[in-house]
């Protein structure tokens, strides 16, 4: 539960709600004389005004009044020149109604006008493009204000948060701090966001001294942001500490603390807080049903979802999410198919999560039920729920429905992408897959993440590519994107050497990537020495691998395996009786079948 701000107070932290996108760029704007239409000529003939007439109707909420532009209008024509108090309330005007083409021309104004250099103006500007999601506009103009008031960078590095970029949000919180300003309450809260999704405690504590030194701690707003951050980062005691030191606790303090709590498996103490909480919202139910979901038993989340007042689509997807985690699609699908006679709206996530679920079991019949649904509910262009749908096909082996799904979606995100790649990869298309990869790296607002790379050097291995050529996309992953590997690119890269023969650096490379303690890496490279025969390796990752996770059944059989390879019976007797004698059994294998009545009969979409 992130923390609400109040209103009027300063920039929004968290987010904002999006409510009309940007107007086509050609669009006339009646504020500038070169696009005034012949039905404004008799307005001009009105007597002058004076420049703060129009002010306080442009600061009306809602759209902009007529006769607060024709006024404008006649200012501009008259000859007068605004002052800056004048453009920050028209860029505020512009920005509050969407006005995007306008607030565009009137930023040429500025320009033409010189008033950019003007702290206020240019501030007013970058919340102007941080309200349409222009953030590369937002930063070209922060750099070009000479002295950028706190204000200013509220704004950029709340926007940082808001697209998801916090690193790059936490990074200029320090040069915020570098500089002759102090940091105020919407800086730290900001940052304290980006600390949370990050999940970095240490900046988050550290975060929390200066606060309590520049003497902000007393915010319950503030208060609520460090609750919220100790709670994503696992540190529950120091959240339910934070709570406890909150003065006047609101419906926000509440709900975050109870957050903190069932998102981290404290589901007793979560429970205790809904009970003690003086006015429980449906907020409240919400964060404790996600985390019976998570961490419980799911016929409690069905519990609690049948005695709270006012269940919404959030209440019933997280109980679908938590089936669909968990391999139980049947019930999955029965909750959706409840959720669905209940009468609640299903949204996107809605279908998204159940569609998760069916994809993981490859059932189509249960799939294009779904997607027949998504259709009637108007969802399907959607893109969580287009690219979940794709996911869907994908993995029941549609590719054509799947690429059908793909041209239809009238925008198309970095997850539209990697399912697209994923997709070709996980049917054998390693060509293209490569060729797709290529594609995605011109587009300009979007680049390849972790996902990504991880599908081409999946590519890589099932088609036998190189090993010279995949170690070049892993160092460009490291290097060009900054992206730290993870133990499953770690695999893919011994499974490459091990086709090739050469598994002799594999062992040096998982202690220089920080990987000696992961017990996944060191399976991959006993399961790769196999491959390639190469025995001392092998015995390694096998001493490894039981010092990490004990006796279990794969190494012993990869290890007599590789024994008898090189025709060293005695060695696979031992081995034999070792597995005897400390009782490690195969455990048995289980699949999954779709068949005609696999599907609830109240599945009746």
């Amino acid at each position: 539960m992130l923390a609400k701000l109040p209103s009027g107070s300063g920039p929004p932290i968290f987010g904002r709600i999006r409510t009309q996108g940007p107007t086509p760029r050609n669009r006339l704007h009646p504020l500038f004389p070169q696009q005034i239409s012949k039905n404004h000529q008799a307005i001009l003939e009105e007597d002058t005004v004076t420049e703060t007439s129009f002010l306080p109707e442009l600061a009306q909420s809602g759209q902009v009044s007529d006769v607060a532009l024709r006024k404008a209008i006649q200012l501009f024509r008259s000859g007068s020149k605004p002052n800056a108090y004048t453009l920050v309330h028209l860029t505020r005007a512009c920005t509050n109604t969407g006005l995007f083409s306008h607030g565009e021309q009137l930023h040429t104004y500025i320009l033409k006008s010189g008033f950019n250099s003007n702290a206020f103006v240019s501030t007013a500007l970058i919340n102007f493009y941080v309200k349409f999601d222009f953030l590369h506009d937002a930063c070209r103009l922060f750099d070009e204000i000479p002295e950028p008031s706190v204000a200013s960078w509220n704004s950029l590095i709340s926007e940082y948060v808001h697209s998801g970029q916090f690193r790059k949000a936490l990074k200029l919180f320090v040069q915020l701090e570098k500089s002759n300003l102090c940091a105020d309450s919407y800086s730290f809260t900001a940052a304290l966001s980006a600390c949370g999704q990050l999940r970095m405690a240490q900046v988050g504590r550290s975060l929390h001294s200066k606060i309590v030194k520049h003497g902000v701690d007393c915010s319950v707003f503030v208060a609520n942001c460090l609750i919220d951050m100790y709670g994503k980062c696992g540190y529950v005691a120091e959240a339910m500490e934070v709570f406890r030191h909150v003065v006047e606790k609101d419906i926000f303090s509440w709900n975050s603390v109870l957050a903190a709590n069932a998102r981290n498996g404290k589901l007793e103490e979560a429970f205790a807080l809904l009970h003690q909480m003086p006015d429980p919202d449906t907020i409240s139910y919400n964060e404790l049903i996600n985390g019976i979901a998570q961490f419980g038993i799911l016929e409690d989340a069905i519990g609690v979802l049948s005695k709270m007042p006012n269940p919404n689509s959030s209440s019933w997807n997280s109980i679908i999410t938590g089936y669909s985690n968990r391999g139980r699609t049947r019930e999955a699908v029965e909750c959706f198919c409840k959720m669905h006679s209940s009468g609640v709206r299903m949204d996107e996530f809605t279908f998204s999560s159940i569609l998760c679920g069916i994809a993981s079991l490859s059932a189509i019949i249960w799939g294009r039920l779904t997607h027949c649904c998504a259709l009637k509910s108007g969802l399907d262009r959607y893109v969580v729920v287009g690219s979940a749908l794709m996911d869907m096909y994908f993995k029941c082996g549609r590719i054509e429905e799947a690429q059908r799904i793909y041209q239809s979606l009238p925008e198309k995100n970095l997850v539209t992408w990697n399912i697209l790649i994923s997709g070709y990869a996980h049917n054998g298309n390693s060509e293209k897959v490569i060729e797709l990869f290529e594609q995605l790296k011109t587009i300009k607002n979007l680049q390849p993440d972790e996902i990504t790379f991880l599908n081409v050097l999946s590519a890589c291995w099932h088609s036998k590519i190189p090993l010279k050529v995949a170690n070049q996309y892993f160092e460009m992953m490291i290097v060009e994107y900054m992206i730290d590997p993870l133990p499953e690119h770690c695999s893919l890269m011994i499974r490459l050497m091990g086709q090739e023969g050469d598994v002799n650096k594999a062992e040096k490379m998982i202690i220089e990537l920080g990987f000696a303690s992961c017990g996944m890496v060191w399976k991959t490279l006993l399961g790769a020495c196999v491959t390639c025969g190469n025995m001392q390796v092998a015995e390694t990752a096998a001493q490894k691998l039981i010092e990490l996770e004990g006796d279990n059944e794969f190494v012993y059989v990869m290890i007599s395996n590789i024994y008898a390879l090189h025709g060293k019976w005695e060695d696979v007797g031992c081995i034999r009786r070792a597995m005897k004698e400390k009782k490690v059994r195969k455990e048995a294998g289980s699949s999954w079948i779709e068949v005609n009545d696999a599907i609830p009969p109240s599945s009746v979409m």
